[in-house]
C-alpha cells in the first residue's frame, strides 16, 4: 500500500515557498516523515505519475522534471532533498526507488518499492489538487515562475490518464 499524506500546508511569504508535513510510506516502510518544502519538487512529483524520472538536484529551475520530489524546508534542492527514480513497468506497476544523489550526476539506490500504477497516480494527483486549492487566493510568486501553470497542466494530464484506464 502506498501512503502519501501532506498536512499543515503553509506559505513562507519571505521565501515564497510552500511548506508542509510530509509522510510517504510504502507498506511498512516509512520513506519520509518530516516538515519539508513541497512546491519546488511538486512538478517533478506529478510528472512521475506520467513518465519515468531521474533526478538531478543540481539542475536549473527550468528543468523542473529533474528536481527532488521534496526538499529541505528552506526550499533549496541543493541543500537537502528526497530524490526518487520512477520507472513505469509493463505490468501496470510503478517502481519507486529512493536515491542518494551525488554532485557528479550519479546516484546510489537506497530502497525500491513496487506500487500499482493506478494507486500511485491517484495519490500523486491528490497532492497536486490540494496544492492548487491551497495557493488559489495567495500572493504567491515561486522562484520557477511557471510552477502553477506546469502543475495545472500535469494535473489535467493525470486526470486524462485516469479516465482512459
Amino acid at each position: 500500500m502506498f501512503d502519501m499524506s501532506i498536512k499543515g500546508w503553509s506559505l513562507d511569504k519571505d521565501l515564497q515557498i510552500i511548506q508542509a508535513d510530509v509522510l510517504m510510506a510504502v507498506d511498512d516502510s516509512i520513506i519520509i516523515e518530516e516538515p519539508l518544502c513541497v512546491d519546488v519538487g511538486l512538478p517533478a512529483f506529478l510528472y512521475s505519475a506520467l513518465h519515468d524520472t531521474t533526478p538531478n538536484r543540481f539542475a536549473p529551475a527550468d528543468q523542473w522534471e529533474r528536481m527532488p520530489f521534496f526538499v529541505c524546508g528552506c526550499g533549496d534542492p541543493e541543500c537537502r532533498g528526497f530524490s526518487f527514480v520512477v520507472r513505469h513497468l509493463a505490468d501496470e506497476q510503478v517502481e519507486l526507488a529512493s536515491v542518494e544523489e551525488r554532485s557528479n550526476g550519479t546516484y546510489r539506490e537506497l530502497e525500491t518499492h513496487m506500487i500499482p500504477s493506478l494507486e500511485y497516480s491517484k495519490k500523486v494527483l491528490a497532492v497536486g489538487e490540494t496544492y492548487l486549492a491551497f495557493i488559489k487566493d495567495l500572493d504567491y510568486r515561486p522562484y520557477f515562475g511557471e510552477t502553477v501553470k506546469v502543475v495545472e497542466d500535469l494535473v489535467h494530464q493525470i486526470h486524462q490518464q485516469l479516465r482512459s484506464e
